[in-house]
C-alpha cells in the first residue's frame, strides 16, 4: 500500500459521559421484554449524559490526546470539530471546545466539519490535507456526540441504540513518510436523504413557528429503508474504494466501522466472508455515539495495542444524507 499524504497519529483520548445505563434497566423503563434490546440492537449498555456537555466531554478528551502527544496547546495549526450535535448553533463547535480549554492565547484556528456519523473521517482526510498542502505540523481533531437529547422514547429502536461519547487525535505530518492516507472515499446516495432525519430545529421548521414536539424535534430513522440501500451501495463502494490501490479488504490489518447498528456491523461481516477477527466491534459496550463512534473504537485499539506503527487500518462507514466513506491509511 503506498502512502499518499503523509500523516502519523501521535496522540488518542476518549472521554465518556458519567452515567451508564444498561440494557436491562432500559428495557424496564420502556415495558419492553427482557433480551429485547439486545437482540435487535446489539447494545448492552450505553453511557448518558446528564450535566455533562459536547465542550466538556471534548476538552476532556482532547487534553488526554495532547499529553499522549506530548503537545502543548501552541504546537497545534488547528482544531477540528467532527460531529453532528452541538452545544449551540451559534459559535462554532471547535471554538466552544477551546473556549472550554481556556486556550485563549493559544494561536489555533477552529473550523467544524459535519458529515454526521462520517464527520471523523472526512476531518481525518481534510488534515492529512492541511498537513501536506500548508506549514501546519500537528492538528486536533475532536468528536464530541450527545445524541441521547434528540431520540424519542415512543421510538424503541432508536432510543436504545444511541449513547454518548467522545474521542480525539492528533495526527502530525510525518517526516519519514511511512504512515499517513492510502485511499480516501465518500460517496452520498441523495435518494435516501430523509431515511435519517431530525426534522425540527432548523430554518424550515423553526422554533418560532413550531413548538417544541416529540415527533418533529427527534431523531427519525426508517431503518428498513436505510438496510436496503446499504446493502444495494456498500459492496459497490468498497470496491471501487479499494481498485486503486493494488490491494483488497481482505488484506487489511484492522477494521475500524462505524458502530451504526447490529444489523450493519452484520453487512461488514458478509463483506469479508464472515472473517470478523480484523473488525473493531464495540457497539454492545457503548452503542452508536455517531461521529464519536469510529474514534473512540481507534483510540481502544490504539491504547490496548491492537493497532501497532506500520499496520493497515481501514475506516469504514454509513451516514445520513445517505453517504458511504471509507478511509484506508497506515498506522
Amino acid at each position: 500500500m503506498k502512502v499518499i499524504r503523509p500523516f502519523k497519529i501521535t496522540g488518542a483520548g476518549s472521554s465518556l459521559p458519567a452515567r451508564v445505563v444498561r440494557s436491562e434497566d432500559m428495557e424496564k423503563e420502556l415495558s419492553l421484554p427482557p433480551g429485547w434490546i439486545a437482540k435487535y440492537s446489539g447494545v448492552e449498555k450505553r453511557h448518558i449524559a446528564t450535566t455533562e456537555t459536547n465542550s466538556q466531554l471534548g476538552a476532556e478528551a482532547l487534553s488526554k490526546a495532547l499529553d499522549m502527544a506530548g503537545l502543548q496547546p501552541e504546537d497545534l495549526g488547528c482544531l477540528i470539530a467532527a460531529s453532528a450535535t452541538y452545544d449551540y448553533p451559534l459559535p462554532n463547535k471547535a471554538s466552544m471546545i477551546k473556549h472550554e480549554l481556556g486556550w485563549h492565547h493559544a494561536e489555533v484556528g477552529c473550523i467544524d466539519i459535519d458529515t454526521t456519523c462520517l464527520s471523523f473521517v472526512t476531518a481525518l482526510d481534510y488534515a492529512s490535507r492541511l498537513l501536506n498542502d500548508s506549514d501546519c505540523r500537528h492538528i486536533a481533531i475532536v468528536s464530541a456526540e450527545i445524541a441521547s437529547k434528540g431520540l424519542n422514547p415512543e421510538h424503541k429502536e432508536t432510543f436504545s441504540l444511541f449513547g454518548d461519547a467522545a474521542a480525539a487525535i492528533i495526527v502530525s505530518f510525518d517526516d519519514a513518510g511511512e504512515s499517513g492516507l492510502v485511499k480516501h472515499r465518500l460517496v452520498t446516495y441523495s435518494e435516501g436523504a430523509e431515511h435519517t432525519i431530525i426534522r425540527g430545529g432548523g430554518n424550515k421548521f423553526f422554533f418560532k413557528d413550531h413548538p417544541y414536539d416529540a415527533a418533529l424535534h427527534s431523531f427519525s430513522m426508517e431503518g428498513k429503508k436505510l438496510l436496503k440501500l446499504a446493502m444495494q451501495k456498500v459492496p459497490e463502494f468498497t470496491e471501487k474504494l479499494f481498485c486503486q490501490t493494488g490491494s483488497s479488504i481482505g488484506e487489511v490489518d484492522l477494521i475500524i466501522p462505524h458502530q451504526a447498528s447490529k444489523s450493519g456491523l452484520l453487512l461488514l461481516d458478509s463483506l469479508l466472508g464472515g472473517k470478523t477477527d480484523k473488525v473493531v466491534n464495540n457497539l454492545a459496550s457503548y452503542g452508536n455515539c455517531i461521529a464519536a463512534s469510529i474514534p473512540l473504537a481507534l483510540t481502544e485499539a490504539i491504547e490496548s495495542g491492537r493497532l501497532e506503527r506500520g499496520d493497515s487500518c481501514l475506516l469504514i462507514g454509513t451516514a445520513a444524507g445517505f453517504s458511504v466513506g471509507g478511509l484506508l491509511f497506515k498506522f
